[in-house]
């Protein structure tokens, strides 16, 4: 294995887009010879990522008719990472020039939102850095080697992209590389720290950086409704991914959120009554002559962004200047128990509550075709179609 990573970096020092002899050689080492070796393994692999050996995934990739700066060779789990631009996975990352290759922890750095691949962010793919490093620490307790960053020298964007998306690494240098005995405890390793952040994104409600859940559910609905296609996605979105929400626990969010939004209301002497099941607002307020209506939205999220439908919008601009949203967002989701167990959160309550457009967006449109009679767009702004910023 030492001898294919070095035959690739001398390589790199030659490296053209155009498919030399060179380049040609460096994909036979990257897409066939590297991931052999691998799968002859792929037993250990497995158990060291907690998947089977069905689940487990190896591939690598040098670029498809132009040659890519970067090539790579990743290590995965199929369900939690079905593409090299979504998920989390290890991976072999050669550099430009061919001085060192990285053995990294890294991630896709787009996210599926059921119509389209939308690209992460630099500071949402740090914010998930943040967020995953804590939870294998222990694990990095004695391991001087590893890097929280890497330098690849890539002279093009697509190759600087893997830079930002590091979350831990093992460097190797060409002049020094390991024996191969030394190179596949590494992988091991670096597949236990893996399993680990795998096994934290199932439990997790949200993760920092990604889109809010609720979004995010609104747009993949609106993309089934529409009957949205998209041949890169072969199949559903990963399981592993943390915004994915089921009913039982959006139920459990709502139930905090209603519940703080009382309790806070009752403590400034407002009777609350919960009309929720019966109005366009969650909550009916009264003191003394004073009346309000109140909104009330709960995420796990940071809550930049929640739902509104058509109804909510109109008749909170109906009820201004007696209104109120009220938004509970970082509400602590357990996943542990049979049912979803939701609690804590930050409240934050906006009163008077003034809509305006420009913190509206549509996610979808209602369209009367010519079988209508009336060929005119309108646009719907109705249930899980439009988001409102916070």
């Amino acid at each position: 294995m030492d001898d294919l990573l070095g035959k690739v970096l001398d390589l790199q020092g030659v490296w053209t887009a155009s498919n030399t002899d060179e380049m040609r050689r460096r994909g036979v080492h990257i897409r066939q010879d590297l991931p052999a070796l691998l799968k002859e393994r792929s037993a250990g692999l497995a158990d060291a990522l907690g998947v089977s050996v069905d689940e487990l995934g190896v591939e690598g990739r040098d670029g498809t008719g132009l040659k890519t700066e970067i090539p790579w060779v990743r290590v995965f789990g199929r369900e939690r990472s079905p593409s090299a631009t979504t998920g989390w996975y290890v991976v072999y990352l050669f550099s430009a020039g061919g001085e060192r290759v990285y053995l990294s922890l890294n991630q896709g750095t787009t996210v599926w939102t059921g119509g389209e691949f939308k690209a992460r962010k630099v500071a949402d793919l740090q914010a998930r850095v943040g967020w995953a490093r804590p939870h294998f620490a222990e694990q990095t307790v004695g391991r001087t080697d590893l890097r929280r960053e890497i330098r690849l020298d890539a002279r093009t964007s697509l190759g600087r992209g893997y830079e930002p998306g590091n979350v831990i690494a093992i460097e190797y240098s060409r002049t020094a590389l390991p024996s191969q005995d030394v190179l596949i405890a590494d992988l091991l390793y670096m597949l236990g720290l893996l399993r680990t952040v795998y096994e934290a994104e199932r439990l997790a409600p949200h993760i920092p950086g990604d889109p809010t859940p609720e979004v995010l559910e609104a747009e993949r609905s609106a993309a089934v409704v529409a009957g949205r296609r998209n041949r890169r996605e072969a199949r559903p979105a990963p399981s592993g991914q943390g915004f994915r929400l089921t009913a039982a626990e959006r139920r459990a969010i709502e139930r905090r959120s209603v519940a703080a939004a009382t309790a806070f209301f009752e403590a400034q002497g407002w009777s609350v009554k919960d009309v929720g099941n019966r109005e366009s607002y969650d909550l009916q307020l009264q003191r003394g002559d004073e009346r309000l209506h109140a909104e009330v939205k709960g995420t796990t999220s940071t809550g930049h962004d929640v739902i509104l439908t058509r109804a909510e919008v109109e008749k909170q601009r109906q009820y201004y200047p007696d209104n109120a949203l009220v938004v509970v967002h970082s509400i602590v989701l357990d996943r542990t128990s049979k049912e979803p167990v939701a609690s804590g959160g930050v409240l934050v309550c906006t009163s008077p509550w003034s809509i305006a457009d420009e913190d509206l967006t549509v996610i979808s449109y209602a369209y009367r075709t010519a079988l209508g009679g009336d060929a005119a767009r309108r646009d719907l702004n109705a249930a899980l179609n439009v988001a409102t910023r916070g």
